[in-house]
């Protein structure tokens, strides 16, 4: 059974038993103030751009506030560490893709157990891709190759800081191919996307430069995920550009600090799955570049301790180090 056809078939068998099973505790004041989502990234950034749309529909369905609050810096470990060390009363929650919870607790020695955040929600999975600035010439990424080949030295890609999912694809670019790419981390996503508009960089890979591909301002070399993007039919995928088993994936989950009441997590589990289910979501995701995903809060975990195991393993392979 495929992986999908999984996740739809258990998932609402659990969500049932969540929902019948909590029905007193839905009735209790749970939220009772606004709830944090706390973004490791700048406003702006792919993580910023999917989290707004999932508080707007979050707090239609729980009839309470729940707001972003970016708290930027250090590669997400700021964000990270104020949503661990919140209390734990299901009103403050960590929105990250697995740079958080995955490539910078592996690469980087951090004041907390990332591991010990507890998962409540998988929000999607990511699209995104190498993309190029006009000006270096190029359209297609066979000529991106040819040109990175003759000009050693020349190209530099900028990611939304070091460790962060786009940093390692950048690696894995240059593990496969051998290109001499120079790296710049920012503090995130939408200041590297500033600087590769205005040409001071040359290449990124993240989702929140798509929306400028659409408008013919930069140029969308593939896509890192299995199959084509819907929204980009003719971008090929980096398997079919010929560079083999180098795709990083990204993919977004809510989390709460250690000690989240289960109660919460389960409910709102539930709700996220309820949401992802409905086909205008589909479309209210797919203008952000993320692939809605139904999935229990168990088969969130196994995604994410997949996750962790191939991560860890592509980065030993890799050489990749923080220096």
């Amino acid at each position: 059974m495929r992986r999908r056809d999984f996740l739809k078939t258990t998932v609402g068998a659990s969500a049932a038993s969540v929902l019948a099973g909590s029905s007193a505790f839905a009735q209790s004041s749970w939220p009772n103030r606004p709830v944090r989502l706390i973004v490791s990234f700048p406003a702006g950034g792919a993580t910023d751009l999917v989290a707004r749309p999932w508080a707007e529909a979050l707090s239609k369905a729980f009839g309470k506030q729940f707001v972003v609050e970016n708290r930027a810096g250090a590669s997400g470990m700021i964000g990270n560490e104020a949503a661990f060390r919140s209390t734990p009363d299901g009103h403050t929650f960590l929105f990250t893709g697995n740079t958080g919870t995955v490539s910078v607790p592996l690469l980087y020695k951090m004041n907390i157990d990332a591991r010990q955040f507890v998962p409540v929600g998988h929000l999607g999975t990511g699209v995104s891709g190498f993309t190029i600035h006009p000006g270096v010439g190029v359209k297609t990424f066979a000529e991106f190759l040819d040109y990175a080949k003759k000009n050693p030295g020349k190209l530099n890609f900028g990611s939304s800081g070091m460790g962060t999912q786009p940093h390692l694809r950048h690696e894995m670019l240059v593990y496969k191919t051998g290109l001499d790419i120079a790296h710049i981390p920012y503090k995130g996503g939408a200041e590297s996307l500033q600087d590769l508009l205005a040409g001071n960089i040359q290449l990124m890979n993240e989702a929140s430069t798509l929306p400028h591909v659409k408008a013919g301002k930069l140029i969308l070399l593939n896509v890192n995920t299995p199959t084509r993007f819907v929204e980009f039919p003719d971008v090929p995928t980096l398997t079919e550009c010929g560079i083999k088993d180098a795709d990083m994936g990204s993919w977004f989950g809510l989390y709460g600090p250690p000690g989240t009441p289960k109660e919460i997590a389960a409910l709102l589990n539930a709700k996220i799955n309820e949401i992802s289910a409905q086909p205008d979501w589909k479309l209210t995701m797919q203008r952000v570049a993320n692939l809605p995903v139904q999935a229990s809060i168990e088969q969130m975990q196994k995604i994410w301790d997949d996750d962790w195991k191939n991560t860890a393993e592509v980065i030993k392979a890799a050489g990749i180090k923080i220096e």
